[in-house]
């Protein structure tokens, strides 16, 4: 573990690889598991308002499960989540004709009608950040079923930290992300 600033930063984000393998994976981390995908209180709020833009991108079933639980639910630890079909697929989760999952709210996004990405957990998965009072924690966050993307990324040689250089910056910076750069070029 290293500190930038006031996050504390796990050591596998640069010395580990990745690169997402939809083909092999078929998007699973969006339909297993048992939570939805962690919200800040902004993104609370942004998906309240682009819900409406993001509607006609939405399985049925998606549709029914937000408008029953809400555009987010609040879990039993406080805490902010996308709503989940029947326990278990995002409801924010679509299709593709090759029965991959993908982000409604990124088909709105790639389309023009909304400004906003997805969440940020959903950006810069595999990597997990839990806020403190004090600091935040950036983790790896090993899956079986990112075994593929694991040895895409070993085969490609692309660190974690390269990965998702787009949703660190979103979430700490420019800045930040130049700092972690200059920390991994010295573990090498």
């Amino acid at each position: 573990m290293f500190q930038l600033g006031k996050t504390i930063v796990s050591e596998d984000i640069i010395q580990k690889d990745f690169v997402c393998n939809l083909t092999a994976c078929k998007g699973a981390c969006c339909i297993d598991g048992d939570a939805g995908a962690p919200l800040d209180e902004e993104e609370v709020k942004i998906l309240e308002e682009i819900y409406p833009k993001v509607k006609p991108f939405l399985r049925e079933e998606g549709i029914k499960a937000i408008e029953a639980q809400g555009t987010s639910i609040i879990t039993e630890d406080n805490e902010f989540e996308t709503p989940l079909i029947n326990g278990a697929d995002c409801a924010y989760v679509i299709f593709d004709n090759k029965g991959t999952a993908l982000c409604a709210i990124e088909e709105a996004y790639n389309q023009g009608e909304v400004s906003w990405k997805k969440p940020v957990s959903c950006h810069l998965y595999p990597i997990r950040v839990n806020d403190y009072s004090e600091f935040s924690a950036v983790n790896y966050n090993k899956w079986h079923i990112c075994d593929d993307a694991c040895a895409l990324g070993k085969e490609l040689q692309v660190p974690i930290y390269k990965f998702v250089k787009e949703a660190l910056i979103r979430k700490f910076g420019e800045d930040w992300y130049m700092e972690l750069e200059k920390v991994a070029e010295n573990y090498k």
